[in-house]
């Protein structure tokens, strides 16, 4: 049976054509096709103006984007061949660049599964589902998920404010299987204990790991400060690679007893300090104090999350940098990321210079980095790529 069919306005098909996959309500002619005759996750063709086909999307008429493209063939099904072919697919990127089975699985539209992603840590999976399309196939996929890796267990971590957009419940739980007691992931030589249902996200954050790598390099005989350190994904491996200290800063009780856990996990508890605080007030007290450290890495969570967010969050990152690099030692290193889409790579940039000028210290940027390989960029949407790292060396003023 074929699709209904959704007409958009004219001329509002050019960036469908350049790759783009999201359709917005006010692209949609809306006289031609109401969209309230729809129910949020049906499916339909897409048509540009004059009729021609541009591909079947997912739709929710209730939301700003109001479909999303599965594909480009018209009258496509969201069902188990579909997720088969697209996870398969997936798949074989990620075991070229991995050896091990932790890796986020599928990074939505940039894996063809709009609203979906997986992270995969060995044989247990977390699901975030953040539409009304892929919610209503949610057991044809668990099912695909069952088929293709006989899974200890698979979580939806659905708390998630994505899904409050979409008017969709979010309760985490399991859904299949049993979660085991204790669940260890390996990254960069390490091992971490996570909880998956407790933790952030969907319980770990791959997207730094080759960055992590490089911040590990650089550690050996070095005082590290890991400023908003959750679970301890920069500091344990700096401490493997020989750093003097590592002092691990995060507001959450919860994740810091998790990374001292996994700092005993992997044998260098003695060298790990970790200290609940806010990082703004750990920052001004150490620099009060004239503590100093070689190697700083600034990791923020998002700080703008919105556009309306973009004056505040700006003010936030600039103020973060500038206190990291009054308690930065002489010589050394500031790791400077963020993950907010927001924020540009120039705005970080611009803040970098501008704050090295402010006190008087000469910078230079001697590697940049990204999310890995498991978050591919789709290159039409601008929002795949999110997540920036700048790593400077910092010296006195020249």
């Amino acid at each position: 049976m074929a699709h209904p069919e959704i007409y958009l306005k004219k001329n509002e098909d050019k960036r469908l054509r350049q790759g783009h996959l999201w359709v917005f309500s006010n692209e949609i002619d809306i006289t031609r096709t109401p969209l309230n005759q729809f129910q949020a996750g049906d499916l339909a063709i897409i048509k540009d103006h004059s009729g021609q086909a541009l591909g079947t999307a997912y739709l929710n008429p209730h939301t700003l984007i109001a479909a999303r493209l599965i594909s480009r063939k018209p009258n496509a099904k969201l069902g188990g061949n579909f997720f088969k072919e697209r996870i398969n697919t997936a798949l074989v990127l990620r075991e070229r660049l991995y050896s091990k089975p932790y890796y986020r699985l599928i990074f939505g539209e940039s894996d063809g599964i709009p609203g979906l992603v997986i992270d995969r840590f060995g044989d247990i999976f977390s699901l975030q589902i953040t539409t009304a399309g892929i919610e209503k196939s949610q057991e044809i996929l668990v099912a695909t998920l069952v088929e293709l890796f006989q899974p200890q267990a698979i979580v939806l971590k659905n708390d998630n404010s994505q899904r409050e957009l979409e008017n969709l419940s979010t309760e985490s739980k399991v859904i299949y299987g049993r979660l085991p007691d204790e669940i260890v992931i390996e990254e960069n030589n390490a091992k971490f204990k996570i909880n998956i249902l407790e933790g952030q996200k969907t319980g770990w954050f791959y997207d730094h790991r080759n960055s992590r790598a490089h911040c590990a390099a650089l550690s050996k005989n070095q005082r590290v400060l890991d400023l908003f350190s959750y679970s301890g994904a920069w500091g344990i491996p700096a401490a493997m690679a020989g750093a003097s200290e590592v002092v691990c800063v995060d507001s959450s009780e919860s994740a810091l007893a998790m990374a001292a856990e996994s700092a005993k996990l992997n044998h260098f508890a003695d060298k790990m300090q970790f200290v609940r605080s806010d990082v703004f007030e750990f920052l001004k007290t150490a620099r009060e104090n004239q503590e100093r450290f070689d190697v700083i890495v600034l990791d923020p969570p998002a700080l703008i999350k919105r556009k309306k967010d973009f004056k505040a969050g700006f003010e936030a990152y600039r103020r973060l940098n500038q206190l990291a690099l009054q308690v930065l030692a002489k010589n050394g290193v500031l790791i400077s990321a963020s993950c907010s889409h927001h924020l540009s790579k120039e705005n970080l940039h611009e803040i970098l210079r501008s704050q090295a000028r402010h006190i008087d210290r000469h910078l230079v940027f001697f590697a940049q980095g990204g999310q890995g390989g498991d978050h591919p960029v789709h290159p039409a949407l601008a929002e795949t790529e999110y997540l920036k790292t700048y790593f400077c060396a910092v010296s006195s003023s020249l």
